[in-house]
């Protein structure tokens, strides 16, 4: 709310806000788990999924414009989280995993990462 609210202050009539967020409601996130990278705690103290940003931009006087995929995320994040799981860099693991989450987010938009692209109402 207070980086919104400040954000909302500075922001042009025509301007827009950016902000790409990590999808708890993914593949790769139900698949790792406890161990799914883009919990990153403490850098990610809470987690959105669509209908919290919606409520959110609504509470701050903004539309949701358009919602765009991190595809390459999914990748990253698969790594990450295989390594957290105590697996080194199994990279041919990570990558049928993030090739595997984007194939089935194409059918209900749940990409590892998302992007918010928000604007004046």
């Amino acid at each position: 709310n207070d980086t919104l609210k400040r954000s909302r202050k500075i922001l042009d009539d025509d301007g827009v806000i950016i902000v790409a967020l990590p999808n708890h409601e993914s593949w790769d996130a139900a698949k790792y788990g406890e161990f799914w990278a883009g919990w990153d705690v403490p850098r990610h103290l809470f987690h959105f999924n669509r209908k919290s940003v919606e409520a959110l931009a609504r509470n701050h006087k903004l539309r949701i414009e358009k919602i765009l995929p991190m595809k390459l995320d999914s990748y990253y994040v698969s790594l990450l989280s295989e390594r957290y799981l105590g697996n080194g860099f199994p990279y041919i693991k990570a990558l049928m995993s993030g090739k595997r989450s984007n194939r089935l987010a194409l059918k209900n938009n749940n990409f590892s990462s998302l992007i918010y692209i928000l604007k004046n109402k």
